[in-house]
């Protein structure tokens, strides 16, 4: 993953349910659980989280899980920023020749656009080392993820572990600044409407005519710039009744609430000041099979001639028959956005078999189903629901994942697999980690009345704090989790929200492997 803490405080970042707890960096309280705290807020936080089953200490462990450090000063003029050019690295203790799984580390100084060192942590960086040049290999072609430690005093350590045999290279790359770090949670925190929805009303006009209007549409969450779309009488609401969620859609002029009827993406809204712009400028033996609740290592593992080894469990290769082998028989559900579609598009075009159905609806959204008659295969993708970046698409054919898993009857031969990432990044911790807390809890509904359920999670490629609260949240429910950050961050390939064939392929094979396990 990205950077980890040498001391983890205990911020407060869920405000909306999280009263009474300990702010300060130097809370000596257990959990970081502040003493004075008073009974009626424990019960308050207690009352809330009672819900998805997640006790205090548990909260506690997700704050620290995704805090990050502030720069301790105020930042008055962009060159006091972290700058690449000025930044160096030292590898500790240099050697001429390492054995295999031998570890070593790097130590990262970071500097400002004055060249000088910096005092306090918060910089995001990533770290990989690869392949370096080989007559017989080309150059990146094996490759394994770096753990960043941030020491907090603009220092930070980089642990490197060594699997393959060859010359190999150091690449550290700064991803955000500390201060540009501090830029987005800023938004995040306080302007979630920069990323807004089109809500599509439609219904009978005067003289047999057709109405239809398009207003602005968003999630309804407290204290997140939201307030933005009006007050008052202003909206149409719209309450999940399962999910409590509530999408709020500015009131249509002649048509009523019921009338909604489509949902597409609206756009973008950039508010960053000048200074802000300039921020971002710029051998493992003895593996187990692969079963649910397995904890994933730093490194996860490691890439040679573009295929995966991982450190995770024991997992295989596999090709078209294998893989028509491995689904014969089963349900498979997968749910999320476009980067979990990938893998419903690499099925429809390696398995021959398996046919592809027109639903007649929006690609973006779903829902899609393709059948393998022969093998008594279904394989079904849908989206994650609102919010969702899309076209125009059917407001009946936009589900919450928690929804779709409680219709779900589970068993031996269900399959369910999801993602939820990118199209949350600009909205405040507290609401994706509620969106994740009620998966959660249908999934936790799910195995206890199908136990032989297969549940797989596809971690995100991109939002950090998103990828460690999935985590967290899942660590102890006897699911899978596949985890994409690390196969991602330390390919060559060029950057990419949506991953190259390369990299899916072999998240196929691990996907494969966790529904299909080697038997060892």
């Amino acid at each position: 993953m990205g950077n980890e803490r040498k001391k983890r405080p205990s911020p407060s970042f869920l405000s909306q349910h999280c009263a009474g707890l300990q702010n300060s960096a130097n809370s000596g309280s257990p959990a970081g659980i502040n003493s004075e705290v008073s009974e009626k807020s424990q019960s308050l936080i207690n009352s809330f989280y009672s819900e998805f089953g997640i006790s205090l200490d548990g909260y506690s462990r997700l704050q620290q899980a995704v805090y990050w450090a502030d720069p301790d000063r105020s930042i008055t003029n962009v060159s006091m920023s972290t700058s690449p050019a000025h930044t160096t690295f030292i590898i500790e203790n240099l050697k001429e020749s390492y054995q295999t799984s031998e570890k070593f580390f790097v130590t990262v100084h970071a500097k400002d656009f004055d060249n000088k060192s910096k005092s306090y942590g918060g910089d995001f960086f990533q770290a990989k080392l690869f392949w370096s040049k080989s007559k017989n290999i080309p150059l990146s072609q094996a490759s394994v993820f770096g753990e960043v430690v941030d020491l907090l005093n603009g220092s930070y350590s980089v642990r490197f572990l060594l699997p393959w045999v060859g010359e190999a290279q150091v690449a550290v790359r700064l991803i955000h600044s500390s201060e540009a770090v501090q830029v987005l949670k800023r938004h995040r925190d306080t302007d979630s409407d920069r990323v807004y929805f089109n809500g599509f009303y439609e219904g009978p006009g005067p003289n047999k005519t057709r109405l239809s209007e398009a207003v602005m549409c968003n999630v309804k969450w407290d204290k997140n710039g939201l307030e933005h779309m009006g007050t008052g009488d202003c909206c149409c609401e719209y309450k999940d009744p399962r999910t409590e969620e509530i999408w709020r859609c500015q009131r249509p002029k002649s048509l009523p609430c019921s009338a909604r009827v489509y949902h597409s993406m609206g756009g973008y809204r950039n508010r960053s000041m000048t200074d802000k712009h300039v921020l971002f400028d710029r051998k493992q033996t003895n593996k187990e099979k692969c079963h649910p609740g397995l904890h994933t290592p730093v490194p996860a593992g490691f890439y040679l001639n573009d295929v995966w080894t991982s450190f995770v469990c024991s997992t295989r290769h596999f090709t078209t028959q294998t893989t028509t082998e491995c689904l014969k028989d089963k349900h498979i559900y997968m749910m999320g956005d476009s980067t979990i579609r990938q893998w419903f598009e690499f099925f429809v075009k390696a398995v021959p078999t398996l046919k592809q159905m027109n639903l007649h609806v929006q690609y973006q959204s779903g829902p899609l189903l393709a059948v393998d008659v022969k093998n008594n295969i279904d394989l079904h993708w849908r989206a994650h629901g609102i919010p969702l970046r899309s076209r125009k698409s059917a407001v009946a054919n936009l589900h919450y994942i928690s929804n779709e898993i409680d219709d779900l009857a589970g068993g031996p031969h269900t399959v369910i697999m999801f993602n939820l990432g990118p199209h949350f990044t600009t909205y405040p911790l507290d609401f994706y980690t509620h969106r994740v807390l009620r998966i959660r809890k249908a999934v936790l509904a799910l195995l206890q009345r199908a136990p032989d359920t297969t549940v797989i999670i596809k971690t995100v490629n991109t939002g950090y704090k998103l990828d460690r609260i999935l985590r967290w949240a899942f660590q102890d429910v006897g699911v899978y989790i596949l985890d994409v950050w690390q196969m991602t961050a330390c390919h060559y390939s060029k950057e990419n929200i949506h991953l190259c064939p390369v990299i899916i392929k072999n998240e196929i094979d691990i996907l494969l492997s966790f529904i299909c396990p080697v038997y060892i």
